[in-house]
């Protein structure tokens, strides 16, 4: 029986896939490897760093981090190619199994071939040929799935949108009860919530939750809401409120929600609004890194995660930088459960 694990059970890693000029980071290279140094150092106080990159950037990578003043002995550098850097959706997902941890490698097209991503596709298998998960075996899938489109509680609850998993542009010849069936399958699920609303300007990835919404311990989803009858994003996320309320775990009562507050809008040089969440958060190992964007809701927003994650530590990291491209923390990153790293 295989179990999707919760995202704040035991870590050995996480993993990073660098930025680089043959990406759309281009004309924001400088800015956003300052922001991957910063990550780099929080995240090696509570994990091992696993980075995937460019061959040729190796030994620049490492320096930097060295004078960034992590320890060497915190992070690994691997080559592979890539067309973009969002490990959360090009990674591998990891399941407990009764011979231990089993990374699953499911297909990315670009998240409904709106971008390249046949040298994303390729990481995972490449980062597991090299030697970078000595704890864990590889299973290939044929199924699209991106990290970012699924939450769990780790106990067999699965929270999601339909607007990505049925969205025809990831899996067109499979229905919703097909989808379901893989999923149960793949991850031992028993409960599926599936979430009909839920939005955000500029967002790529039609409706990811972990932009959306957050299963946290002991029954509590930390969500983005709306407050401003004159935003565009009112009406949809009034509605996934009413969704999240009456949704009921499986002892059959309600969970405790935690709304997270709405940063002001921010746009993109050409004028388009960009998708913002406090909901794009990273658990890892008793901390929670959460995005900041220079608004006034930041501290509100460190707060209110605070009261979903009671005991952790609450960390803020300015992500302004990574929501030009569209993506903020949780995106870029992917957790790596005990076992993967250290059998």
């Amino acid at each position: 029986m295989q179990r999707l694990m919760a995202e704040w059970e035991p870590q050995d890693a996480v993993l990073l896939t660098w930025p680089h000029k043959g990406t759309d980071w281009r004309r924001l290279l400088p800015r956003v490897e300052a922001l991957y140094r910063r990550l780099v150092l929080a995240l090696s106080r509570q994990a091992l760093v696993v980075i995937a990159a460019p061959a040729d950037r190796l030994r620049d990578i490492e320096a930097q981090l060295l004078n960034r003043g992590v320890d060497t002995e915190r992070f690994r550098l691997y080559a592979a190619a890539s067309n973009d850097t969002w490990a959360r959706d090009h990674g591998p997902i990891t399941v407990a199994t009764d011979s231990g941890p089993c990374l699953l490698d499911y297909r990315f097209n670009g998240w409904g071939n709106k971008f390249p991503s046949d040298l994303d596709n390729a990481i995972t298998g490449s980062l597991h040929g090299q030697g970078a998960f000595p704890g864990a075996g590889l299973q290939q899938r044929n199924l699209v799935l991106e990290g970012g489109a699924i939450e769990t509680d780790g106990r067999g609850t699965l929270l999601t949108t339909e607007q990505c998993l049925l969205n025809p542009n990831r899996n067109p010849e499979l229905n919703r009860e097909q989808i379901e069936g893989v999923l149960r399958r793949d991850f031992g699920t028993a409960r599926i919530h599936w979430l009909r609303h839920g939005y955000l300007a500029g967002d790529d990835t039609d409706s990811h939750i972990d932009t959306l919404a957050r299963l946290c311990p002991d029954d509590v989803i930390a969500y983005v809401r709306c407050d401003d009858p004159e935003d565009e994003h009112f009406d949809q996320l009034q509605a996934m409120e009413r969704e999240l309320k009456a949704l009921r775990t499986a002892d059959g009562n309600a969970y405790r929600l935690v709304p997270l507050p709405w940063p002001r809008p921010i746009f993109s040089a050409e004028g388009d609004r960009l998708p913002a969440t406090y909901a794009n958060f990273l658990i890892s190992n008793g901390a929670v890194l959460v995005p900041t964007y220079g608004d006034r809701a930041d501290a509100s927003a460190l707060s209110q995660i605070g009261k979903a994650f009671s005991g952790y530590r609450i960390e803020g990291l300015d992500c302004r930088v990574l929501i030009e491209q569209h993506g903020s923390l949780h995106c870029i990153t992917m957790q790596l459960p005990r076992g993967v790293i250290r059998p």
